[in-house]
């Protein structure tokens, strides 16, 4: 059943609360989103960086400047991961990487798990939906894939249409027919309309123009076609990513246009490909700054040349974005469209997928030069703030304050609590994130402060550049992780640790808004803390099972995620008050429901009226109701834990079950109602050897943990089962007593 009955349903049940339960307030319809995701940029790169004031060689981006002046800047807004891969499966899946089932570290080309994305929640919402640009998250072999061979392709994952590289090897090409051929099983630089691959046809065409074409051609013709429908567009560039690749023309004054004729795809398809060098960078470029400042950097021809190229390339992003805001313009929807637009990690300093061609040179892009890393330290694969904090502006007017600097920190898994609430539907249980509508209408004390968690490994040293701060030197990177927290002072600080080899290493501690370089390590003056920062990292992530399926021949299929604190056990909870016997349970009436959704976020929970059941078991589920039942489980022994859930089989049935803030029991996106679903996440992957899942269990301390259980009933009524099997205690029936509240 589509959104809008379920709605209506809900407003006449609670005519008095509004829909947009998160948000201060709603638009007058169902806006239209578009989301522009970038690839490795930097704060620094764009000219209006908040922590640098100038204090470098600048890249020209007039009309990013203009959509944070007359938008939001979200200046202290985090990436999942500090690489591709598991930050777009986060930002797509709304979880962050404590959560991710499959895409994790450099699992490039892993198949997303196959669960609620951004674009299902809105395609549920009544949005049409596409992905133009990369994916690289879709499955079948590491850079290949075909919509025959790709578990997560992107029509799989809710996108009505897809355009684009599907591959992430692909994604580094930004000349698709020009440059060397990356695809093992498609023998091409594959670019995909649909599921046609269509790069024979794509002479001269330069990724960012190409991508921004297609997409505006895209929402013209849906406006021309469906003028009363909402659409959810994901553009996806690769720029300034990959080899410092340039276009072959000026981005022409009445911006990009797709012509679709083979050979002659776009209006900027001509001249010599990867020649043009933006005129405002290269006058810059002969100044006697920016080659002193090449010289102070060390070998001055390549790294002029590597600030040309690469301040093109961000050049041409700000040209594609003030294109992409005057098309809303000409069709009248600025004011119905809120348009975000954020980095996927933090800048490279890489020489590309592809080397030195003839006239066309590979130089090693230097991050350094333009202080891409902006006001921090740090680049991709480190967790520290110039690897994390990426650029993220929103533009949407009607919608958005204009002229705010947002400093409170936010996540990737944010934007599908924030779209959801846009498109006046609850998120999903399943997802990590808040809402920012909040703070972005001009409401931020009624913001709901979201988690701020990541962890990622790759080995080796962080690179050290000239104006990093000295802590930075010679640091190990290896398995680390980073959780933003309040301290009892009221503070949000950074709690980060690196090289983790047991997971009782002490963190270092950091207060980011006032010390951006990450170098007074705040840990001595807060070492109370220590074991509250420990254990809430436990219980805020939870470990999987991790399953690889070796017979399907694919590299990096599963997520190749296992962490050294894996095996710890969860700690227990003291709770604030005398517990009572059984759980608070809270229940609403309505129609079928697609997902199982946070229950604080429907219309009319605060008003819910709330009983005490003994026992989830005992309490009978009405048809068309969604049950919210809150508490504690007490755990009788330290060990490891398994969990069972079986719903009736009533059509339309689902259950999610959280202990702490993780996920124990998924039994919402592919659940089959008459089954059991158990604490193994390897149920929603399409790439995981079921044979080797549900082995590992949860790891869990004596004591109480919290718990919160939500089940959706669906057309007649039915009951719920819980389960466990631990220490001592064979699979059964979990007692009443051990439920309190």
């Amino acid at each position: 059943m589509k959104w809008q009955s379920y709605l209506s349903t809900l407003l006449l049940m609670a005519a008095t609360v509004p829909v947009y339960a998160a948000g201060e307030k709603a638009p007058a319809k169902q806006p239209n989103i578009i989301m522009v995701l970038v690839d490795d940029l930097g704060w620094g790169d764009l000219s209006f960086c908040p922590d640098l004031q100038g204090q470098r060689p600048q890249i020209p981006t007039p009309r990013l400047a203009d959509m944070a002046q007359n938008g939001t800047m979200m200046s202290r807004h985090y990436t999942a991961a500090p690489v591709c891969a598991p930050a777009r499966a986060s930002l797509f899946s709304g979880v962050h990487q404590g959560h991710a089932e499959v895409v994790r570290n450099n699992s490039f080309d892993a198949a997303l798990e196959n669960s609620h994305t951004l674009a299902s929640v809105l395609k549920q919402a009544g949005y049409a939906t596409a992905l133009i640009g990369k994916w690289g998250i879709g499955g079948g072999v590491e850079g290949g894939g075909t919509p025959q061979t790709a578990a997560a392709w992107p029509t799989r994952r809710g996108f009505d249409y897809f355009f684009g590289y599907h591959n992430h090897i692909a994604g580094h090409r930004h000349y698709p027919k020009e440059e060397s051929n990356a695809d093992p099983e498609t023998h091409a630089n594959a670019v995909w309309d649909g599921d046609k691959i269509i790069t024979a046809d794509l002479d001269n065409c330069y990724s960012t123009d190409l991508f921004t074409a297609r997409a505006k051609k895209w929402v013209q013709d849906h406006r021309a076609v469906h003028p009363d429908q909402p659409f959810f567009l994901a553009l996806t560039l690769i720029a300034p990513h990959a080899r410092l690749a340039v276009p072959s023309a000026p981005y022409p004054a009445d911006g990009v246009q797709w012509l679709g004729t083979p050979g002659h795809m776009i209006n900027t398809a001509t001249g010599n490909w990867d020649s043009f060098i933006d005129p405002r960078v290269d006058k810059a470029a002969d100044t006697a700054e920016w080659k002193e400042h090449a010289r102070s950097l060390g070998n001055e021809k390549n790294t002029l040349l590597a600030a040309r190229r690469h301040g093109t390339m961000v050049a041409r992003v700000d040209d594609a974005m003030g294109d992409l805001v005057d098309t809303c313009r000409k069709l009248g929807i600025d004011k119905d469209t809120f348009i975000v637009f954020l980095s996927d990690n933090g800048p490279h300093n890489e020489p590309g997928a592809v080397g030195a061609m003839a006239g066309h040179p590979a130089p090693r892009q230097n991050p350094a030069f333009f202080r891409s890393y902006g006001g921090a330290d740090g680049i991709k694969r480190d967790v520290w703030d110039g690897g994390l904090r990426v650029p993220c502006l929103v533009y949407a007017p009607g919608i958005v304050k204009p002229g705010q600097v947002n400093m409170q920190p936010s996540q990737f898994q944010d934007w599908m609590a924030t779209f959801a609430d846009l498109a006046g539907v609850p998120r999903p249980m399943r997802c990590d994130g808040v809402s920012l509508l909040p703070t972005l209408s001009g409401n931020a004390a009624a913001q709901e402060q979201g988690v701020v968690y990541s962890e990622y490994k790759f080995d080796g040293a962080m690179q050290f550049f000239p104006d990093y701060a000295d802590n930075k030197r010679n640091r190990t990177r290896g398995e680390q992780q980073v959780l933003y927290f309040r301290s009892p002072q009221g503070k949000l600080l950074k709690a980060i640790r690196s090289n983790i080899r047991t997971g009782q290493e002490d963190f270092e501690i950091y207060d980011t808004a006032a010390d951006p370089h990450e170098t007074r390590n705040l840990a001595a003056d807060h070492a109370t803390l220590q074991p509250v920062l420990k254990a809430a990292v436990l219980q805020n992530r939870r470990a999987y099972d991790y399953a690889r399926d070796n017979s399907a021949g694919k590299r990096n299929n599963a997520c190749d995620g296992k962490r050294n604190y894996d095996g710890l056990a969860v700690p227990s909870v003291k709770a604030k008050k005398a517990v009572t016997p059984g759980l608070l349970r809270a229940m609403l009436m309505r129609t079928d429901c697609p997902w199982v959704p946070e229950f604080s976020t429907l219309p009319g929970a605060k008003e819910a009226a709330t009983t005490v059941t003994a026992n989830p078991a005992a309490a009978p589920l009405p048809g068309h109701s969604i049950s919210n039942l809150k508490g504690y489980i007490n755990i009788p022994a330290e060990g490891t834990w398994h969990f069972y859930l079986t719903l009736d089989a009533v059509e339309g049935s689902k259950a999610y079950v959280r202990m702490h803030k993780f996920q124990l029991i998924d039994a919402d996106f592919s659940y089959t109602p008459g089954t059991t679903a158990t604490e193994s996440a390897a149920a929603n992957t399409q790439e995981a050897n079921a044979a080797s899942t549900g082995k590992r269990g949860i790891p869990l301390a004596a004591g109480l943990h919290p718990i919160e259980i939500t089940a959706v009933q669906g057309n007649a009524p039915g009951t719920l089962k819980l389960e466990w099997e631990g220490p001592g205690v064979p699979r059964s029936p979990i007692p009443a007593e051990a439920f309190r509240h």
